[in-house]
């Protein structure tokens, strides 16, 4: 089985109900009557009702499984300014939570904040800051957890790998990437996976002292204090995490043996080069960016995505729903 047919096997039934608030895109309008004909994903899609089935009608799409919400005329706005006023605690008052409801991705989060749905995916036409500012505001991260981060599966064949924070902060402290790596290992714990963490750097185990491989140094040891019971280790240069005969001779000690499969790189600019290389040189799948962190899930598309990257999101966005309790 590859990665995509094992979530599948893992949300079989479960029916998670994911908002997608760019029901007038004809990519997610696909995506969006794809996953309805599924017993695993229960979409929401949110946009004028008219409008969606004009665009249905030209796509030959049959809409009648989706359940459409228009932001701007429903049952559910009143208790959803209430809500929204009293989550933003007096920094939003009631006309400017009406206003701010009006729009797609305000309104598909407060359905995932009062339960009325799981998870959310956004971001074929609207902005990073565009969807994930709302999650920020009114789902806040976990408690414990200061920041969002952002990774992406990497699947070859029968391989599977994660990379992370490969999208959202540029820089950050020892206790942050810390962080990265900990939350990093429960997606991975949460999609099946047996995490063993490597916190990359251009040194390993010292044969460089550095401000920069201090930090990591500081990092790898913060993330082992926090989650005990799993294989984290660094700092790694990539060759010395993943080659066994590498590992063997840089880092004979490490429990690692060069066996990493959740590779935590210690800037942005690292993460995200280093996922293009292995996606556009190494021919792997790359999935994501996929958000961890949030008291519950939020996944961002590209503005340049395509229908079946929609679907895929939507998959992981579900199976993050299922985990909030497991991990």
């Amino acid at each position: 089985m590859n990665l995509i047919e094992d979530i599948k096997t893992q949300l079989k039934g479960k029916k998670v109900k994911i908002v997608l608030p760019e029901g007038n895109d004809v990519r997610v309008l696909r995506a969006s009557v794809r996953l309805s004909e599924t017993d695993f994903v229960s979409p929401i899609v949110l946009g004028n009702p008219s409008e969606i089935e004009t665009l249905a009608k030209q796509e030959a799409v049959d809409t009648s499984q989706l359940t459409i919400i228009d932001p701007t005329d429903n049952p559910y706005t009143d208790e959803l300014v209430e809500a929204f006023v009293a989550r933003r605690k007096g920094k939003v008052n009631e006309a400017d939570a009406r206003e701010l409801l009006k729009q797609m991705n305000y309104f598909g989060t407060m359905l995932v904040y009062t339960n009325r749905a799981d998870g959310l995916v956004s971001g074929a036409a609207h902005s990073t800051a565009d969807t994930v500012r709302p999650a920020l505001q009114i789902i806040k991260t976990k408690p414990g957890v200061s920041k969002t981060s952002g990774i992406f599966f990497m699947s070859r064949d029968k391989e599977l790998y994660v990379m992370g924070d490969c999208a959202i902060n540029p820089t950050l402290t020892a206790e942050e990437l810390a962080e990265v790596a900990t939350e990093t290992a429960k997606t991975a714990l949460s999609f099946g996976m047996t995490p063993k963490v490597a916190l990359l750097s251009f040194s390993t185990k010292g044969s460089a002292v550095t401000p920069e491989t201090e930090k990591v140094v500081r990092a790898t040891e913060i993330a082992q204090q926090t989650l005990p019971d799993i294989v984290i280790d660094g700092e790694f240069q990539f060759d010395a995490a993943f080659v066994p005969s590498v590992a063997a001779k840089k880092a004979p000690e490490s429990a690692l043996k060069g066996d990493a499969n959740v590779f935590i790189f210690p800037s942005l600019e690292a993460g995200n080069i280093g996922y293009k290389l292995a996606q556009r040189l190494g021919g792997f799948e790359a999935y994501g960016p996929i958000l961890q962190g949030l008291n519950a899930p939020v996944n961002d598309l590209s503005r340049g995505c395509s229908e079946d990257e929609v679907y895929h999101l939507a998959l992981f966005t579900a199976t993050q729903a299922l985990a909030r309790t497991d991990v």
